[in-house]
């Protein structure tokens, strides 16, 4: 049995989330769950100003484009390629080539997901990034995006902000 790698599909623009639909249905109807893992449309928050009010949104991260965990071969090639809004896979000529672990860390999807020796209430120090050395203590974890919030001081009061689990440790 190969391996299932990361491979990107573009898509006409807009029809990411009912390419991501049609392709788990496919994979629902053919049994095809063992070869095709998961569908992503890796989405962001943005703060967004609308007549003057600030409202949090989530944004396609890669308009035009649908990330797959499948093992490549003939029948997962065909039944991706030949879904309604799929133009192709990234990749020279008709080839799909998977995404590296490098390729891959910015979109919050790893390999080996980090253990964490923390949980929310826990003293932690910022090792990197802008708040380095900063103290907090973890308000919330979220497993999925590989962050913890933590509360600092910013102009004398109390300010949520999400760091990279890579970046805190434990005090």
């Amino acid at each position: 049995m190969s391996e299932a790698n990361w491979y990107v599909v573009h898509t006409y623009s807009g029809y990411e989330n009912k390419v991501k639909a049609n392709i788990e249905k496919t994979i629902e109807n053919r049994h095809l769950e063992d070869q095709i893992l998961e569908v992503r449309v890796p989405m962001q928050d943005v703060v967004e100003l609308k007549n003057g009010v600030k409202k949090q949104v989530q944004k396609k991260m890669f308009p035009g484009y649908v990330l797959l965990n499948m093992v490549m071969n003939d029948d997962t090639w065909y039944v991706v390629r030949n879904t309604r809004g799929v133009t192709g896979f990234v990749g020279p000529g008709s080839k799909p080539v998977p995404l590296t672990e490098e390729e891959m860390k910015p979109l919050g999807i790893h390999e080996a997901d980090l253990q964490v020796d923390f949980a929310e209430g826990d003293s932690v120090v910022v090792t990197g990034g802008v708040w380095k050395d900063t103290t907090g203590v973890i308000q919330s974890i979220n497993e999925g995006k590989q962050i913890v919030t933590i509360n600092v001081e910013l102009f004398g009061r109390e300010t949520p902000v999400e760091i990279s689990f890579a970046e805190v440790k434990k005090m």
